[in-house]
């Protein structure tokens, strides 16, 4: 038995995330993901990106401490590989080169910018579907801060994924025109009108936060009249009052409200019932990944 340690650093739009897993193995066709450790610190990127147009030396500053700090607890628990991707904000950052320099002469940790179609693809990696049915299919849906990736999956694959620049912290901050729902309409309805029945499969930390709220067992759909019904609550009371009575992160009570609406909308547009919230995501996906690169003998960088 083999066991080693991996780390996937998730750079996004509202925040910054670290996952380390155990991965154990017997054989290479017996491997295991553990979950071991998630941290995340709550810098906006992307309320840079999205207004002003590059990353301000204040969140410069604050993803170089951060770094450092995820630096120093994968080498307490002796992380032997890591990937850093960075998605929405960065890559649309006119700073980003600047960014990912400095990020690396004060941390020596690299960072790859990664497009829409590689962050779903990395997303779909985590294997949410087969979780589930793999006969079933899946609109799945990954609401970021900056960008939502939709793919729809059948049988464990994708047969279309798409990256619209539709998310939370753009929705915010009225950065998201009418025509990008349209485009995020008609592709849906072009890519599941063949089918008879749609579920939909929902990933990132605002359905995860509203599926703890329904109270919904693990491993059973979260109906769309529960979740509306949760999203009412949480829109008939204020910012303050939201971080209170549902005890959430400042961070998260403001963008909750957007990422539900999001969801509220594919429920609308596919007639789906049912939404199924495995937890899991691109920081999954990225120890996946570089499980993979390993086997191919294609890591050449992020040892540490």
């Amino acid at each position: 038995m083999k066991i080693d340690k991996f780390a996937a650093i998730d750079i996004g739009s509202n925040g910054v995330r670290m996952l380390i897993s155990n991965v154990i193995s017997k054989s290479k066709k017996k491997v295991f993901f553990q979950k071991n450790s998630l941290i995340r610190v709550p810098i906006r990127l992307g309320e840079d990106s999205f207004t002003s147009g590059s990353i301000s030396d204040r969140n410069l500053m604050r993803l170089i401490n951060a770094i450092n700090a995820f630096k120093s607890i994968m080498n307490v628990h002796n992380v032997t590989y890591y990937k850093a991707y960075a998605t929405s904000a960065l890559r649309e950052a006119t700073n980003k080169s600047y960014i990912v320099k400095k990020v690396f002469e004060n941390c020596k940790i690299k960072i790859e910018i990664i497009d829409g179609t590689k962050e779903a693809k990395i997303i779909s990696k985590s294997n949410i579907s087969t979780i589930i049915s793999p006969d079933t299919v899946f609109l799945s849906i990954d609401v970021g801060g900056g960008s939502t990736e939709f793919s729809v999956m059948k049988k464990g694959k994708i047969i279309s994924s798409r990256s619209f620049r539709l998310g939370t912290i753009r929705l915010l901050n009225n950065a998201v025109s009418n025509q990008v729902w349209e485009e995020v309409r008609n592709w849906i309805d072009k890519k599941t009108n063949s089918y008879n029945k749609i579920t939909l499969l929902g990933s990132g930390g605002n359905i995860n936060k509203i599926f703890s709220l329904s109270k919904t067992k693990e491993g059973k759909p979260l109906s769309r009249i529960t979740f509306n019904k949760i999203f009412k609550q949480l829109e008939s009371v204020s910012y303050f009052d939201r971080m209170i009575n549902y005890s959430l992160n400042p961070d998260r009570a403001d963008v909750i409200l957007p990422a539900s609406r999001i969801f509220l909308k594919a429920f609308e547009w596919t007639s789906a019932s049912k939404i199924y919230v495995p937890r899991v995501g691109l920081s999954d996906g990225i120890i996946k990944d570089i499980y993979d690169d390993l086997n191919k003998e294609e890591l050449n960088s992020g040892f540490l």
